[in-house]
């Protein structure tokens, strides 16, 4: 942990003191009661990590604590700074309320719902609001002023807005002028390292032009963090990107029941996506990595006589409601995948990573494979494709109700059943197929067991009947 985090520092939201975790995103150090409310609410609203037990690049850790110092709290608490929110019975909570209702319905009114930060006056246009908003972002970038770029951000900038007369991205600007934490700021926020100017050029080239050698590494890095967080997940290691390479596959110790017809027709599922639904499998198995690796840390760092026998616990994917009710089904069911299952599916998706990015038929010239690449933070800016269906709020039944998608489930299975065809699946069916794989798995080991046990009778069987011929 950085120096400059001293014990006097308190959480953001309770004021509570020596806060030992922090929302990237938004700028603040919290308490591990805080916390617990912050991980139910998804990584598409708090972004959290503990600061002394998960790894931190050190301008991401930097950035945070330059926001925190610099009062990045008041854009999220803008309204209760005025004295007459106390008159109205608005307040803040405080270190001894109740994790629950108390904190966390302040912790979601002020992150979630962002009930307290400034609002712009109403306009006819809201986006004329979100291109100003855009503009003045990209001119700020070049400054080190952090906490009006992000509070730009809170307004609804965007972070990857390609300016129309400038012809190029704010990460371009940041970039050239070498501000490596408003790259990382921007970046968290869902700017892409690869995307070209209108002269062809990325970030990187532009951080390399100008020597600023420390963020070039790091936007290379930040490029690749969705595949390296992956592989470190499975091995505890990273690429070596500074000598040419980008990815690392690592290999199942038991690998003889990828072998098996089920398995080869799962790879081919996950080969026949389009790239965009690709990058949303991958960034969905990210955000279960991440979840999978922060209860580790939260259940090694409680104090488990208290805090860890409330509801602290988050069993599956949060439900993000700018997702489809499909995608957030399949998020959630991500958590009932034993550890090797698990790790299959991740070795498959780095597999096909390399694979997209090395070029394939398959993919379309129009799908940049790039977007697989950036930080698990763009999904502020991934719209749904079916905003219009109903959120689950609980990991849903395997059976289906609905008659229209039993018919649709039975005629997935249906075309696995055949030849299998090259065009574009789902993601929904290419996890079917991956549950497919594991329901056959635990089939044959149940097969062989009573294999096993009839054996043993018949052993039993002829030791008695040699006896009694014996006799």
């Amino acid at each position: 942990m950085s120096k400059r985090l001293r014990s006097s520092e308190v959480c953001a939201d309770c004021s509570g003191p020596d806060p030992s975790w922090a929302s990237v995103n938004r700028g603040t150090f919290i308490c591990d009661e805080c916390c617990s409310v912050h991980r139910s609410l998804g990584r598409h609203i708090s972004q959290v990590r503990h600061l002394k037990h998960t790894p931190w690049p050190p301008t991401l850790l930097q950035m945070v604590e330059t926001l925190y110092n610099n009062g990045a709290n008041s854009i999220w608490e803008h309204s209760l700074l005025d004295p007459t929110s106390i008159m109205s019975g608005r307040r803040k909570a405080n270190p001894q309320d109740k994790v629950h209702p108390n904190k966390a319905e302040f912790i979601r009114a002020k992150y979630q719902m962002l009930a307290f930060v400034h609002r712009l006056p109403c306009r006819d246009d809201d986006s004329v609001t979100t291109k100003d908003l855009s503009k003045q972002l990209h001119s700020s970038v070049r400054t080190g002023n952090l906490e009006t770029c992000l509070r730009l951000l809170s307004l609804g900038a965007q972070a990857n807005f390609f300016h129309p007369e400038k012809g190029n991205t704010p990460l371009h600007v940041a970039s050239k002028a070498g501000q490596i934490l408003q790259a990382e700021l921007l970046a968290v926020y869902g700017a892409d390292p690869g995307t070209q100017d209108s002269s062809g050029k990325t970030p990187v080239d532009y951080a390399r032009q100008g020597g600023h050698h420390e963020l070039a590494e790091r936007l290379v890095e930040i490029q690749y963090e969705l595949t390296d967080r992956l592989a470190f997940y499975l091995c505890g290691r990273k690429p070596d990107h500074k000598n040419g390479q980008h990815f690392i596959i690592p290999q199942m110790a038991d690998s003889s029941l990828d072998l098996s017809e089920l398995a080869k027709a799962a790879k081919k599922k996950l080969q026949s996506l389009s790239n965009h639904l690709f990058e949303e499998l991958a960034m969905d198995v990210y955000d279960e990595v991440d979840r999978r690796e922060t209860d580790a840390v939260w259940l090694a760092t409680q104090n488990h006589s208290t805090l860890v026998t409330e509801t602290t616990v988050v069993p599956f994917l949060p439900v993000n409601p700018e997702y489809s009710s499909t995608r957030n089904q399949g998020r959630q069911k991500l958590a009932r995948f034993n550890a090797h299952e698990f790790a299959t599916l991740v070795i498959d998706i780095l597999s096909d990573a390399k694979r997209r990015q090395q070029g394939s038929p398959l993919s379309s010239s129009k799908d940049n494979v790039e977007l697989i690449l950036k930080t698990i933070s763009n999904q502020h800016s991934v719209e749904s494709q079916d905003n219009d269906q109903p959120d689950y709020d609980s990991v849903a039944s395997d059976e289906d109700t609905d008659p229209e998608a039993t018919a649709s489930k039975a005629h997935r299975q249906k075309s696995l059943d055949s030849d299998l065809s090259d065009g574009p699946v789902t993601v929904q069916e290419f996890l079917e197929v991956k549950n497919a794989l594991v329901a056959s798995e635990a089939k044959i080991q149940q097969l062989m067991k009573v294999n096993n046990n009839l054996s043993d009778e018949l052993r039993i069987m002829q030791k008695k009947l040699l006896g009694k011929d014996a006799n």
